[in-house]
C-alpha cells in the first residue's frame, strides 16, 4: 500500500514564495538593520594595523586566562599574518561577534522565560531540536531566496544555525540554582527580578557562559559553511580552495579558523571559570608576597631589627 505523500516541501516552497512576494520591506529592514552592527565591528576590526590588534589580542588572553594562553595567542596570530589572512580572519571573526550577541539578546531572555515557565518551555524545546538537527547546509536554501547573497545573508544563516545552545543552557543554568537559596531571596523582601539578578543569573552564570562558548563555535562552523553563500572572510578562502582544487590554500584557511577557534573557546571558557593564572592574579600574588618580605611588614621589620641588634632595644 502506498501512502499518500504530504506536500510539506510545497508547503514550504509556497511559504517562501509568500514571504518574498509580500513582506520585501521587512527583509530589507532586516538587512539594513543587521549592515549597520556587522559593519561597525569589522570596520574596528579591520582599521587598526594587524601588529596593534594582535597585541590587544594577547593582553586580553593574558588578562582573562593565563600567560601560556597570552604565548598561544601571540603565536597564532602572528601565524594568521604571516599567511596573508589576516583580513579574512578579522571578517569572520566580525561575522561571528555579530551573530553572538544579537543571539544573546534575543536568546538569554528566552532562555529565562523557559526556566519560569514550563509551557514557554514545552513550546521552544521542540522548536530549537528542530534547529539543532537540521543540517546546517538546509538553513543556506531559504537564506539565498529570501536575503540573496552576500555578508548580511551568512550571518542571518550563522544565527540561525547556532542560535539554540544559549536559550538551553540559560534555562539549565536558572533551573539548577538551588531552590532554598531562591526562596530565601524572596524571604528578604526581594523581587523577582532582584533574585533574577542578585541570585539566579550569577549562579548559573557558568552555565550560560557554556551556551555562548557553544554559540561561538556553532557560529565559527556555520560562518565558514556561509563562504558558499559568499559571505567572505575565511569561509570564502575556504570555498575557493575548494573549487580550485588548491589543498595548500584551503590547509592554511582551515588553520586560521582553528587557531580563532581555540582563541574564542578558551578566552569565553575563562570568563564562565576563571583559571586563577590570570595577569591580575599574578599582580595580587606577587603585591602579597611583596608584603610578607621583611622591611615591608611592620611586625617582620620589627623582628628583623631586633635580631641585627642582638635583642629589643632597651628603655633608657
Amino acid at each position: 500500500m502506498n501512502l499518500p505523500r504530504l506536500p510539506i516541501g510545497d508547503t514550504i516552497e509556497n511559504g517562501v514564495d509568500w514571504i518574498k512576494a509580500n513582506l520585501q520591506w521587512l527583509l530589507d529592514l532586516i538587512i539594513t538593520v543587521l549592515s549597520y552592527p556587522l559593519d561597525l565591528i569589522i570596520g574596528v576590526l579591520q582599521f587598526p594595523p594587524a601588529l596593534v590588534t594582535i597585541a590587544i589580542f594577547t593582553l586580553l588572553a593574558f588578562a582573562l586566562r593565563s600567560w601560556q594562553f597570552g604565548v598561544f595567542t601571540l603565536a597564532g596570530m602572528l601565524l594568521i599574518e604571516s599567511m596573508e589572512l589576516w583580513p579574512a580572519a578579522m571578517s569572520t571573526l566580525g561575522m561571528i561577534l555579530t551573530a553572538t550577541l544579537i543571539i544573546i539578546l534575543l536568546g538569554v531572555p528566552i532562555g529565562i522565560l523557559a526556566a519560569r515557565s514550563d509551557r514557554v518551555s514545552s513550546i521552544v524545546r521542540p522548536v530549537l531540536d528542530f534547529m539543532q538537527t537540521m543540517p546546517a547546509f538546509v538553513f543556506l536554501i531559504p537564506v539565498v531566496i529570501l536575503f540573496s547573497i552576500g555578508v548580511v545573508p551568512g550571518t542571518i544563516a550563522t544565527m540561525i544555525f547556532a542560535f539554540a545552545p544559549v536559550v538551553r543552557l540559560t534555562e539549565l543554568g536558572i533551573r539548577q540554582v538551588d531552590k532554598e537559596t531562591v526562596e530565601a531571596g524572596v524571604a528578604f523582601g526581594g523581587t523577582a527580578g532582584q533574585v533574577l539578578r542578585g541570585i539566579q543569573l550569577p549562579l548559573g552564570l557558568p552555565t550560560i557562559m557554556a551556551g555562548v562558548n557553544q554559540v561561538i563555535m556553532l557560529a565559527l562552523s556555520m560562518a565558514v559553511i556561509a563562504g558558499m553563500v559568499n559571505a567572505g572572510g575565511l569561509g570564502r578562502e575556504v570555498v575557493a580552495a575548494i573549487s580550485r582544487v588548491e589543498v595548500g590554500n584551503g590547509f592554511e584557511a582551515g588553520l586560521a579558523v582553528v587557531v580563532l577557534a581555540i582563541f574564542l573557546d578558551r578566552l569565553t571558557g575563562a570568563i564562565g571559570q576563571p583559571t586563577g593564572k590570570t595577569l591580575w592574579t599574578m599582580l595580587r600574588d606577587q603585591m602579597r608576597t611583596a608584603r610578607a618580605q621583611p622591611g615591608n611588614d611592620g611586625a617582620a621589620g620589627t623582628e628583623a631589627a631586633e635580631r641585627v641588634a642582638g635583642g629589643p632595644p632597651k628603655r633608657l
